[in-house]
């Protein structure tokens, strides 16, 4: 048989499959009641049903809008960029356009054109190729409806299966929507869903794709152009087919004019021009292409699957808005102060992450770091809520907290040797093969070997912490209160809390686990709410497509509350812990760390912190508004980072924080609780025991941890800085030397490595 022969073999198979689809489709329409075989008979009753939920919705969703807490659109979550308009912003010569080449009679009939569908059999039978279509613009609506509604390969299969049953399911389906809806909201629809290649579903997103101007812009040369398209997206679209286009879209316009829609003279003009397009950008889709504050929301694309429980169908499918806790000022400066402490591409990640008190809100979520591209300056794991490296001395707080709710007042006084023996904790003797003491030292000459409660946070004194937990008996307090505080301990590459207690880890103090960012700025928060803890929430409001609450089983999915647990940790100690710490940052303080942190003017409170050999260093500041955290480290692999927790950490944290409470009234902490300043415990008359001083600094860096003691990775010393000027925070231009940043750059960690560990 020839090609020739083949070809109208297949042609004649195809209408006769089209006469006995339009006869049986005839026959079904008029006789809707009558049993008969196949399955059109079968579901005869359930087609004459209410219409399916998919077909009751008017406007076809849009795409899922993410907007900062000032209403700016931060990106969009879509699987079909599609942008619903109304009627009314749509050009009347689009809807014109795409009636004339698509269902002339669009108008006459009730959503079954049996006329055409006989009319148009009848040319093609003759043509002996398939010239016209038979249904109509509803019957497409419902087709395409029920097709970009499925949620399986079984539905979708059912509705775009080339059998009579679906003929006649879409038949019915159309007279039941013209029954319901008017010709113009059925159209309006139409446009609203349709696809015109590119990527681009409903008129707006075509109109936007091909000539970047709104549907209700769009110009006779334009729409016809868009009209032709329905029917053949990809063979058709002008901006790989520019050819192909042309003639497409003068056979709308030949169709216009035969119909007496257009004149002469405009098919004379238009028809020997090319198509001109002005191609338009996607809208942004997904995190990666956030205007701003990709790790945050990335974070609250986390937060709404794992926490709030939607599916990525809904998120990607269902036109919902998601009001985020953003706050784009806060995040540009966020972004700004991480790269002056680390410049995009480094091997060091620089985090800043910021939470408001008595909310939970997060406000910023900044990294030197792209989010989610393949580049060296690119992450695709939010690190500011992922624990990956020690804090170091930031954890002393929860020590020194948990001693305060237990009646050691801030005035608790020890004296501790140099270097302080535990009576409680053991490390591991790798020489011995036995447990033996655990111990620590400081670094410097600087510290006194007796100090208050408040003297030793502040100067951030390694042997008057170990000596304190020695005084609480185990670390259980500590750890608790850390937890009462937000601290999750829960992370994959963190040791769970009952493990910590159950091991009685002495290093506990010193920050020696992997810690989450935020739920250092978190824990940090608690105090600044005066003992409030509120789990962190990235998103505020979901709203579904019509602007209402999104809900599950009649309850909106973002809870009204229910995050803040007030008195999480007695408020008295929080008020307390608030003044002592203001002294780590604010003028007039010789033995503070965090000076840096300083912005004139305000109340902050803070703590450094720095690991072992410098790996990571952090700052934790925060105000009765703000608490933010920031760390540096390695997130791959071990590197030093060149810096401390009062120099490096303090000061992203005041170039962060500086432009947004400059801009704000300054707001003051309320006083300390009296009582619990006091406290009801009398300080010792003198404790600890010296260690040997003559094993070397290369004994001490070999030591191990025991598996059931405290970990490998050795707590840090934090020297005490020179006096600074109790009206400006110190200075970066001192000489580059490790005893000059020892000493002047208001360091919380040893310049030598080895003088750092603890004997």
């Amino acid at each position: 048989m020839s090609e020739n022969a083949r070809v109208r073999t297949r042609l004649l198979a195809k209408l006769a499959a089209t006469i006995v689809v339009a006869g049986a489709l005839v026959a079904g329409l008029m006789l809707p009641w009558i049993g008969g075989p196949g399955l059109a008979a079968r579901n005869s009753v359930s087609l004459l049903d209410a219409l399916p939920v998919e077909l009751t919705d008017k406007t076809p969703a849009g795409v899922t809008r993410v907007l900062a807490a000032d209403g700016s659109l931060i990106t969009n979550f879509y699987e079909h960029n599609r942008i619903p308009v109304t009627s009314d912003q749509i050009s009347d010569v689009m809807k014109q356009a795409l009636v004339d080449i698509e269902d002339s009679r669009f108008y006459d009939h009730n959503g079954l054109d049996v006329q055409g569908t006989m009319r148009a059999l009848v040319k093609n039978v003759a043509a002996g190729s398939v010239q016209e279509g038979g249904s109509t613009l509803t019957q497409q609506l419902v087709k395409q409806t029920l097709l970009q509604t499925a949620t399986t390969p079984e539905d979708r299969a059912a509705a775009d299966a080339q059998t009579v049953g679906r003929k006649l399911r879409e038949a019915r389906l159309a007279l039941a929507l013209e029954d319901t809806y008017s010709k113009d909201e059925i159209l309006t629809r139409y446009l609203n869903l349709v696809y015109f290649g590119q990527g681009a579903y409903g008129i707006q997103a075509a109109a936007q794709r091909y000539f970047s101007v709104d549907a209700a812009d769009l110009t006779l040369p334009q729409a016809a152009m868009l009209a032709g398209l329905v029917q053949s997206p990809f063979y058709d679209e002008p901006i790989n087919n520019p050819e192909n286009a042309q003639i497409r879209r003068n056979q709308v316009l030949q169709r216009m004019h035969d119909l007496g829609h257009i004149s002469e003279q405009q098919l004379a003009e238009i028809t020997p021009t090319p198509v001109e397009v002005a191609p338009g950008q996607a809208p942004p889709n997904g995190c990666i292409d956030a205007a701003i504050g990709g790790f945050l929301c990335a974070y609250a694309h986390q937060y709404l699957i794992g926490t709030l429980g939607l599916t990525r169908d809904e998120l990607d499918n269902g036109g919902l808005t998601i009001q985020t806790t953003l706050r784009p000022d806060m995040q540009i400066a966020g972004d700004q102060a991480v790269l002056e402490a680390q410049p995009m591409g480094s091997s060091l990640v620089a985090l800043y992450t910021a939470v408001e008190p008595g909310t939970g809100e997060v406000l910023a979520m900044s990294a030197n770091r792209r989010y989610g591209c393949s580049e060296p300056e690119c992450e695709s794991v939010v690190l500011n809520a992922t624990a990956s490296a020690g804090a170091g001395s930031t954890y002393k707080t929860f020590v020194a907290a948990a001693a305060l709710a237990q009646g050691y007042g801030k005035d608790y006084t020890l004296t501790s040797a140099e270097p302080y023996l535990s009576r409680v904790y053991k490390d591991w003797d790798p020489d011995r093969g036995v447990p033996k003491p655990y111990d620590v030292e400081n670094v410097g000459t600087n510290y006194p070997r007796t100090m208050t409660l408040e003297q030793a946070l502040y100067a951030s004194s390694n042997t008057y912490f170990l000596h304190l937990q020695d005084e609480l008996g185990s670390i259980e307090a500590p750890v608790r209160t850390a937890q009462a505080m937000g601290m999750t301990f829960d992370g994959p590459n963190q040791t769970p809390a009952d493990q910590i207690v159950s091991e009685n880890r002495g290093s506990f103090a010193f920050g020696t686990d992997a810690t989450s960012p935020l739920d250092l700025a978190t824990a940090y928060a608690t105090l600044a709410a005066n003992g409030t803890r509120c789990t962190p929430v990235p998103v505020v409001a979901v709203l579904d497509r019509n602007g209402e609450p999104l809900t599950r089983d009649g309850e909106p999915v973002v809870p009204e509350g229910g995050n803040c647990t007030p008195e999480a940790i007695p408020a008295g100690v929080a008020t307390t812990m608030n003044q002592i710490l203001r002294k780590d940052v604010e003028p007039g303080y010789s033995l503070q760390t965090g000076s840096r942190a300083y912005v004139p003017g305000h109340q902050i409170a803070g703590k450094t912190g720095t690991s072992q050999d410098n790996q990571s260093v952090a700052f934790v500041g925060y105000t009765p508004r703000y608490a933010a955290s920031v760390m540096v480290f390695n997130p791959k692999e071990q590197e030093r980072v060149p810096g401390y927790g009062g120099g490096l950490g303090a000061t992203a944290w005041r170039t962060a924080m500086a432009p947004i409470l400059n801009a704000e009234e300054a707001v003051s902490f309320p006083p300390a609780d009296p009582v619990v300043e006091e406290g009801t415990r009398p300080s010792p008359r003198s404790g600890g025991y010296t260690a040997d001083r003559t094993r070397s600094s290369a004994d001490r860096s070999q030591r191990t941890a025991p598996a059931t003691s405290s970990p490998a990775t050795e707590p840090v010393d934090e020297p005490v800085d020179e006096p600074v000027d109790e009206t400006e925070p110190a200075t970066d231009d001192e000489a580059d030397t490790e005893a000059a940043v020892d000493v002047a750059e208001g360091a919380d960690a040893g310049a030598d490595p080895e003088a750092g560990e603890d004997d």
